[in-house]
Order: structure tokens, then sequence, then C-alpha cells
């Protein structure tokens, strides 16, 4: 079935109407070629609702649907990870927002890191978030999301440490860090309700300074095994733990 994100305006639940407005009319036109009487599912992408409709009609600007039920229970995990991600090279950034968002992120913030190759003024960084926003989501609605997450624009690795202050578990991935045990225990401890930031540096990992940086304001280095893992296995890593240890 066919998910679209609406904003909540256009859901009444009291008339039981949903309107479909912008691109998305076209795509269900003209691109899936539905018809009136088929379903598909709504969000307004804030209260992680499904809205189950029935197409009723087509208007030149707008998609016309009848709400059936609502569907309360969410494809959200119980916390809000951000994902504090340093910039990889090439195109890398919109598989690893593409799998973030699969697996349950809650919002994704680029950071740029001393080692980090690409480098971006802040024209071309305005243009990639945009592309990187579309990226998430498409994959919102692949995989059924109640939400949209958020990719916030590039900032700078100091500026990321101050953003997670106020999170409750704070990791960050590091070749050099040891005792899975520990991995394990931060993992397992996690509880619903509570946010999580998880650092991953780019391709050549964390400098010292900034590895000293994080631990001296409280975000804990963590092993993720034996391996050594790429920047974009990373994060996905510590997401999938998380909601096996969470949705088990």
């Amino acid at each position: 079935m066919y998910q679209f994100f609406v904003e909540p305006n256009q859901i009444n639940v009291n008339d039981k109407s949903v309107i479909i407005l912008g691109a998305d009319v076209n795509h269900i036109r003209n691109v899936l070629r539905m018809k009136a009487g088929e379903e598909i599912s709504v969000c307004n992408g804030q209260d992680g609702r499904e809205y189950r409709c029935g197409i009723v009609s087509f208007e030149e600007d707008r998609v016309i649907c009848e709400l059936r039920f609502i569907k309360e229970e969410n494809a959200e995990l119980p916390v809000k990870v951000y994902l504090f991600q340093g910039l990889p090279k090439a195109d890398k950034m919109e598989l690893i927002i593409q799998k973030a968002v699969e697996l349950g992120v809650y919002r994704i913030i680029p950071v740029s890191a001393k080692r980090c190759v690409v480098k971006l003024d802040d024209g071309k960084a305005a243009a990639k978030v945009r592309r990187w926003q579309g990226i998430a989501e498409a994959a919102a609605k692949q995989s059924r999301r109640g939400v949209i997450p958020e990719v916030s624009g590039v900032m700078s690795f100091h500026r990321a440490v101050e953003q997670a202050a106020a999170m409750d578990v704070r990791l960050i991935p590091y070749e050099l860090a040891s005792g899975m045990e520990r991995t394990r225990e931060i993992i397992s401890g996690i509880e619903e309700g509570q946010s999580v930031a998880i650092f991953i540096g780019p391709e050549g990992g964390f400098e010292e300074q900034e590895i000293q940086l994080a631990t001296d304001n409280g975000i804990e280095p963590v092993t993720l095994g034996r391996r050594i893992l790429r920047t974009e296995t990373a994060g996905m890593t510590v997401l999938a733990w998380i909601g096996y240890v969470l949705e088990a």
C-alpha cells in the first residue's frame, strides 16, 4: 500500500475527509495511475498515526479521500535517536540517510569534523540539505514511518557537542575504545522516552582532540566490536542494536 504525508490541517477527522495536495497529486494520478476506491495510507508527520483512506475523486490540484479508520500503533522507536554524522565523501550521505530513516532515526545532523574531505559552503550546504531531506521523506514513505525525520543544516563538531549536551544517552564509537561489555551495558540500559545521541566520524574517524572534547562533555567512547566499520556502517549498527533491544 502506498503512503503519503500531508499537513495536519489536510486531515479532518470529524468530516472523515483527507485532502492530498502538491506533487503527490500528479504522482497518484499520472505515475501510479490510481483510481477512485483504491486505498492509501496517509500520515501527518507529527502524531505517528496512520490514517487509512479510500480515494473518492480527483480534482485539478487535489485528491479527495475518505477517512476509513485510524491505526494508532505506529512504526516509531520508543526513543529519539539523533545521528550526528561526520560528512562522508561522494554520495555516501544519501545512503546513510536512507538507511538511518528505515532503522528509526529521529533526526540526522551532518557534522563537519576535522578529517572530513567534503567542505561545503553555505550555498552548497543548503542545496545538499534540501536533497537530503527529500531522501529522508522518500525513505519514511517506503518504511511506513509515521514521521519524516529532519535533516538539519551542517554544523561544526564543537557545535554538535553543545547540541547533544541535554540528551540522556551520548555515544561516540571509537576504534581505540575497548570493552564490548560496556557497549552492551549502555545499549541495554536505554529506556523508553529517552533521547540518544550517536556521533559517527567521517572516513578516517575523529581526531584525538575531538574525542577528548567529546569525553570532556560527557559523551562516552564505545567500541562496536573487533572490526573497523566504515562510516556508512557504524551508525546503522548502533541503530539496529537500539531497535533490537527496545522492540524485542
